[in-house]
């Protein structure tokens, strides 16, 4: 195990780089998931874990739980107190008892700590570093035949979106699981009230949609007084990841992806035919960053019918993470209240959904326990081309915000952003200065506008 300083090996991307080719590679056609022979439960399923934050711990207990015989195997990340943190807190879990014992042999730091997970005698793995790094982790992944959960986003720029949808194409008929974090496809009240509008018609064709995502600061980005003397620019960033778009995407492609990824949903993941959208900076970064903190993004799609969502992370403001579906029948309210429901033209409720007497199950156990009965049974689960789809839509409606453009799927598929500090290779003391906060108007990207 290295000590708490990462490695200092480069990233390299310039592989990454060339295998990013245009839409038609890179959204061609999927024939969907394998069958093959799944893993006997007579044998321990062993898992992999890249990228232990809060989020990536939560992923990893639920993993954990999802199975009866399986163990933590490896872990990865690019700073050490993050790894004891995370494996003090899971080893806190009762119903993980026996589950998580990983030696210092296999925790392993440095930014080309996920290979060595990779690597390893694991089964599975759990992507769930920044997103910045998830293309190049999910090729890795893909590449090696493990069993992938990837955490949302899947990338946090369009080059990264087709390497992705690359990925996901040398994936096809492997006998392996790819499961996304887009965590509502896995909820069971959504998944009925979907089929209500979907499958039922319950509310007659759809006419738009209305979706909210606000909410305070998620991370706040650290006071530069708290930056070590020493401290590289890849480091502090790297800290205060959630502040810069190439690590993080900014607040709709990093968290408010879950409501454009329902978007997509509704509309069986097909490509909108473009956006319009606005955003920008009401409060100042006081710790620095690049990222907007408000964004309105609004898809067309066929016969006119327009999406819009609307996305805010201002502390003091209402909080509200909704969707309003309108139908010519009636509406479909999700996130108002306690559970969907459905009110007809005149306001009549005609179906609401009712949680079981014991709860509803969690959506987040859920596409976990999906997962690992997939790799138990052989019956693999492949969500590849839907996760690039609703990530590749997040990252549209940035790019039209930050440039104040319309943009097609079109362009927005071949536009030329590339966020990645250095092709060439990324260490972690090299000096790296973010670009400024896009000004609409001025910040331009290449094939857009």
């Amino acid at each position: 195990m290295s000590d708490s300083t990462p490695t200092p090996s480069p990233l390299d991307r310039r592989n990454f780089v060339k295998t990013t080719a245009g839409t038609a590679a890179a959204a061609a056609a999927f024939a969907g998931a394998a069958s093959g022979q799944g893993i006997d439960p007579d044998k321990k399923i062993k898992v992999g874990f890249i990228g232990t934050g809060g989020r990536g711990t939560g992923a990893a207990s639920q993993a954990l739980a999802a199975d009866d015989n399986i163990e933590l195997h490896a872990v990865a990340d690019v700073f050490q107190d993050r790894i004891d943190t995370s494996l003090q807190s899971l080893g806190k879990i009762k119903n993980l008892e026996g589950k998580v014992s990983v030696p210092a042999s296999h925790q392993f730091v440095g930014l080309d700590a996920y290979q060595k997970v990779i690597d390893s005698d694991c089964d599975v793995i759990l992507l769930t570093t920044t997103p910045g790094f998830r293309p190049m982790h999910l090729r890795a992944a893909v590449e090696s035949g493990k069993h992938i959960f990837a955490e949302k986003p899947m990338a946090v720029d369009a080059a990264g979106v087709r390497h992705g949808y690359e990925t996901v194409k040398m994936s096809e008929g492997k006998p392996q699981s790819i499961v996304a974090g887009f965590c509502w496809r896995y909820s069971p009240s959504r998944i009925l009230a979907y089929k209500k509008v979907m499958e039922e018609g319950l509310i007659g064709d759809v006419t738009s949609v209305y979706a909210t995502y606000y909410s305070g600061h998620s991370k706040p980005h650290a006071d530069p007084t708290e930056r070590p003397a020493g401290m590289s620019d890849v480091e502090w960033q790297i800290k205060n990841w959630y502040n810069y778009t190439w690590l993080g995407g900014g607040g709709l492609v990093e968290q408010a992806v879950h409501s454009v990824d329902k978007i997509g949903w509704l509309f069986n993941d097909e490509d909108p035919i473009l956006c319009r959208a606005t955003g920008g900076l009401a409060a100042p970064q006081i710790g620095g960053g690049n990222i907007f903190d408000h964004y309105h993004v609004a898809y067309k799609y066929p016969n006119n019918v327009w999406c819009h969502l609307a996305a805010r992370k201002t502390p003091g403001c209402k909080n509200e993470n909704a969707d309003y579906i309108k139908g010519t029948k009636g509406t479909l309210v999700i996130g108002v209240g306690t559970d969907p429901y459905i009110e007809d033209n005149d306001g009549k409720i005609i179906w609401k959904h009712r949680k079981p007497r014991n709860g509803e199950q969690n959506m987040y156990q859920v596409e976990h326990n999906d997962l690992f009965k997939s790799i138990r049974t052989g019956e693999f689960i492949n969500d590849g081309p839907r996760m690039m789809h609703s990530t590749m839509m997040a990252i549209m409606g940035r790019m039209s915000a930050h440039t104040g453009k319309e943009i097609s799927w079109e362009q927005a598929m071949n536009a030329g952003e590339d966020l990645h500090p250095n092709e060439e290779g990324l260490a972690w003391g090299d000096s790296f200065e973010a670009q400024p906060v896009a000004i609409p108007g001025v910040t331009k990207i290449e094939g857009i506008g």
